[in-house]
């Protein structure tokens, strides 16, 4: 991921040029019942008119690939309907009462009129989200010696890019790769060819077999969960690209599948920007349906956290759908090689809160994603594209020495340790549900961090980062903790909203769940966020402010402020969804 370096005279052009397309801010307060009740409780402001605003309208003979989703689970007289408009189905995404149509742009307008649909937005396309260990950082190898969990008979589904047969899924029985499916146009195969999703996979349930005695291997590279299940839903092609519409497809075949397999995780190591409220889009309501079926969905925050292209340093990128309040959003650290916590640091790239137009805080928690060694898929799009991240065997090896392993950064790599850690609190105690398990990991999250951080990219430019909940949540993955841990969410666990005092010039933290804690300790308390870390030039406390009199996005009359609590605008022009990494070799 290049930093973007332009002269102050031409970010400010590009400032005006943009927030000239500004949109309304969507303000929600969040709570979470269902896909639909969540707008009504949420108190977000009215989208104006049906459509999304980045649908391209402008040539009326075109054919576009739209997302409709409608009042009521669509019946055949709304397909009827809609084919007599000339529309094509493509999928039926009835999870969220919406279908995927490829249809004339001269149509559209039919769609305004009627009354069943609800809202139409663009099949957008979605992108993926020195070799450092992430266990000890994260006390994994701690919670293995003290409990001895494995991840044994959980099932987690990785929607990504497939997965390859390897040897670290083996077991005497077979493989632990339990379901394989694709959801690409015109593919049948669901083997990585690009190289990513396995790589995830292998972070949440590589048993290290292929690093054993023997291998050349100077030590065992094992995931969070080395006998979890895998369901590998393949989304994304052999260029780590896909669409919302498959992604929401493999969503809900998670969910079908979810008696069969035991699915109680979702990993999404993907997304794409946001474009609306999360209350409106479609990936946010696929991932409320999996959640509220009993399915953890962990979702990585995004890369851009080094994108100054607004004057937000950073802040205010986390893509879709980790904008929503009720998954639990990840981002990235970087262990800088060591097997204590104390000197890790945030990733520069690691996307910050909090949301576009909801203003949600995010991310929720953090895990190490840089340069971590995992699977390989060898002559993958990845590995082709850069095999000076391969692993190679340096010591003897029993028989040929051949490389199984290599290394990505990203929050792409961040999310499954965390899909890991989850896989182990259900195995403990398969009946708790997914916001105990939100709550109990941001509870316990290690937060022990400092105030700023230095870090460079591979191309030595520097980042000064600064520690706040926009930055990284609740705190760093303690799996012990969370483990030890006996809380009970009595309510939901949604992200909290963060509101902007323009009488004291400060943020605060705004609950509007009642999420509590059996006794006496309630969400978005001190217990949960912290009290010692110093953010700018206040201490969080129990009132919740963030801030105090320092506001990172400088005065109200900045472009990046505005684009935060103004009018924000639709962030970037890629409407690309895919995988949150890229071939960079993490950084300095």
């Amino acid at each position: 991921m290049k930093p973007r370096r332009l002269s102050a005279e031409k970010w400010k052009g590009i400032g005006k040029a943009l927030l000239r397309l500004a949109i309304p801010a969507l303000f929600a307060t969040a709570s979470f019942a269902s896909s639909r009740t969540l707008d009504q409780q949420s108190g977000a402001t009215p989208y104006a008119g049906k459509f999304a605003r980045d649908i391209d309208r402008h040539n009326p003979n075109a054919m576009v690939d739209v997302i409709v989703q409608f009042k009521v689970t669509p019946t055949a007289q709304h397909y009827q309907r809609m084919s007599a408009r000339g529309a094509t189905l493509k999928s039926k995404l009835h999870s969220i009462k919406a279908a995927s149509f490829r249809i004339p742009v001269s149509a559209l307008a039919q769609l305004q009129s009627d009354p069943d649909v609800l809202y139409v937005s663009p099949d957008r396309q979605v992108r993926l989200s020195d070799y450092e260990s992430f266990a000890s950082a994260v006390e994994a190898d701690v919670a293995a010696q003290q409990y001895g969990f494995d991840g044994t008979g959980v099932g987690v589904a990785v929607i990504d890019s497939g997965v390859a047969d390897h040897a670290d899924f083996h077991t005497a029985s077979g493989t632990r790769v339990i379901h394989s499916e694709s959801f690409v146009p015109g593919i049948t195969s669901a083997v990585d060819a690009y190289g990513h999703g396995t790589h995830v996979s292998g972070i949440i349930g590589g048993n290290g077999s292929a690093s054993g005695s023997g291998s050349g291997y100077s030590k065992q590279i094992v995931g969070m969960a080395p006998n979890v299940n895998i369901i590998n839903l393949r989304v994304l092609d052999q260029n780590g690209a896909g669409t919302d519409s498959l992604v929401i497809a493999a969503i809900q075949r998670a969910i079908a599948l979810k008696t069969q397999y035991n699915i109680r995780v979702i990993n999404l190591s993907l997304g794409r920007p946001v474009f609306e409220s999360y209350t409106l889009d479609p990936l946010c309501q696929a991932v409320e349906q999996a959640w509220a079926a009993g399915i953890v969905v962990v979702v990585a925050a995004g890369n851009d956290g080094r994108d100054d292209s607004m004057g937000t340093r950073g802040f205010a990128t986390i893509g879709a759908p980790g904008n929503d309040p009720a998954v639990i959003t990840v981002g990235a650290t970087r262990t800088m090689g060591t097997a204590p916590r104390g000197d890790d640091a945030i990733a520069s790239y690691s996307s910050k809160g909090p949301t576009l137009l909801d203003h949600i805080v995010k991310p929720d928690i953090v895990a190490p994603g840089n340069r971590i060694g995992s699977l390989i898929v060898k002559n993958s799009t990845l590995d082709v594209a850069n095999p000076s991240l391969e692993i190679p065997p340096t010591g003897t090896c029993t028989g040929t020495c051949t490389t199984k392993y290599f290394r990505l950064s990203g929050t792409s790599m961040a999310t499954p340790v965390v899909s890991g850690a989850v896989a182990l609190m259900l195995q403990s105690d398969p009946t708790l549900t997914p916001d105990t398990v939100k709550a109990r990991i941001m509870k316990t999250a290690w937060k022990g961090f400092g105030v700023y951080c230095n870090s460079y990219d591979v191309y030595n430019n520097l980042y000064t980062n600064q520690y706040d909940i926009f930055t990284y949540g609740a705190g760093y993955l303690d799996v012990d903790a969370a483990l030890a841990s006996s809380d009970v969410a009595t309510g939901v666990a949604l992200s909290p909203t963060a509101t902007y005092n323009s009488a004291n010039n400060t943020v605060s933290i705004v609950n509007t769940s009642s999420v509590t804690w059996g006794t006496s300790v309630v969400w978005g308390s001190s217990i949960v966020w912290g009290t010692s870390i110093i953010w700018g030039n206040s201490v969080l406390s129990a009132n919740s402010v963030v801030w105090g009199n320092s506001v990172v996005w400088g005065n109200t009359v900045d472009t990046g402020f505005s684009v935060v609590w103004g009018n924000s605008i639709v962030w970037g022009s890629s409407t690309a969804t895919s995988a949150f990494s890229d071939g960079q070799d993490g950084e300095n």
